[in-house]
């Protein structure tokens, strides 16, 4: 099998979808089949070595989303390179102009399509220029996009759910999955807390993410206040980087922000603290959700996404009403209230996402490829 991903993002960009794509492009040249890979032109030279084939087109910045580009629409160069090298499947990871032009481009030439829902556009427009001045024509323009393809993936049942609702079909989920050798609660390292001023018995609340306005900053940084002012021995931890990190740390002068980290120091970061804060309501999934559930960390979240399906109220964490900020704010006051509380959830949370690996979400994976082009020979 040869499979083409097309996506307006890509390694070394460092989000979401970047992380769940490299984990399943790994995933299927392990189990030998052979990819291509269509993209915007990085802002460095870079070239997947992953890749039998790779095309990069011309890159076109988003208005007011600094670091993050669309691709020019490019139909010849993909039917030329289509031609030259035809994929059995293609799969579209984002629904802008290059992932439109690689959609009929595979129409007109008899390929099957899978496209993944990898972006709340409905929360992003909130908070972006051009997002919002086009919101009205974005949700008929998605659900067009993806009924166009043979099927469309989805990382939880609730968001399936939703988006057959508002008329999506032939939707699967297919969760994400999880490097369960690299976050554990072993990665934790006392030296790193020292470095935090934070001993065994001092709370230590973590946020892992981009430092921007759609991931709810400013509710983040109401709740560590909150949290601080019941407990004044509180450490605050935030990894990441981002736009509103000027903002956060003029707010939070007292927090230690870390910017990005990777691999086993990500790991270390995680299972060094005891509190996960994650106030997005932005995320079709949240990857740093499980990611801190397996170090051991007790989740305070809203009650959708990967929380929601993955954590149960005071067994794994404390969940809010996505439209009760307030709530969320007092979820995470009463972890920090109770550390011995929240060290038992954390254990709790640990075991509750141990079997979520990315092999097993590979093979899913592999196996929707299989059934596009079942459907499509079909036909």
């Amino acid at each position: 099998m040869k499979v083409a991903f097309v996506s307006e993002t890509w390694a070394p960009e460092i989000n979401g979808v970047t992380h769940t794509l490299g984990h399943l492009a790994r995933h299927l040249k392990a189990r030998g089949i052979s990819l291509q890979l269509i993209r915007p032109r990085p802002r460095t030279d870079h070239h997947d070595e992953l890749m039998s084939e790779e095309l990069q087109v011309g890159a076109i910045p988003i208005p007011d989303y600094d670091g993050v580009s669309m691709g020019f629409p490019a139909p010849r160069k993909i039917g030329r390179l289509w031609r030259d090298h035809r994929p059995d499947v293609v799969y579209i990871a984002t629904e802008g102009p290059l992932g439109l032009s690689a959609l009929n481009q595979a129409r007109r030439m008899g390929i099957p399509v899978i496209s993944g829902f990898h972006t709340n556009f409905d929360q992003y427009s909130r908070h972006y220029i051009m997002l919002k001045v086009l919101s009205p024509l974005v949700r008929p323009f998605l659900r067009r996009f993806h009924n166009r393809s043979t099927l469309t993936l989805v990382p939880t049942r609730a968001q399936a759910d939703n988006l057959a609702h508002y008329g999506y079909d032939n939707v699967k989920v297919m969760s994400r999955g999880l490097d369960c050798e690299r976050f554990s609660p072993e990665q934790r390292d006392t030296s790193l807390r020292e470095q935090w001023g934070a001993d065994e018995d001092t709370p230590v609340a973590l946020h892992v993410g981009r430092l921007a306005a759609e991931k709810n900053v400013l509710l983040l940084i109401d709740t560590l206040e909150a949290m601080r002012a019941r407990q004044p021995d509180l450490k605050a931890v935030l990894v990441g980087d981002g736009p509103q990190r000027a903002l956060l740390e003029k707010r939070l002068p007292w927090a230690h922000f870390a910017g990005f980290q990777r691999d086993r120091a990500l790991a270390r970061h995680y299972a060094s603290a005891d509190i996960f804060l994650f106030p997005s309501l932005s995320e079709t999934f949240g990857n740093v959700v499980i990611e801190a559930m397996a170090s051991g960390l007790a989740v305070a979240a809203f009650d959708y996404a990967a929380a929601g399906e993955l954590i149960c109220e005071d067994i794994q964490g404390k969940l809010a009403g996505p439209d009760r900020p307030a709530q969320f704010i007092e979820a995470a006051v009463a972890l920090c209230d109770d550390m011995a509380s929240a060290r038992e959830m954390g254990r709790a949370a640990c075991e509750r996402v141990h079997t979520l690996g990315w092999p097993k979400i590979g093979d899913a994976f592999i196996e929707y490829l299989r059934q596009a082009q079942e459907v499509n020979d079909g036909r």
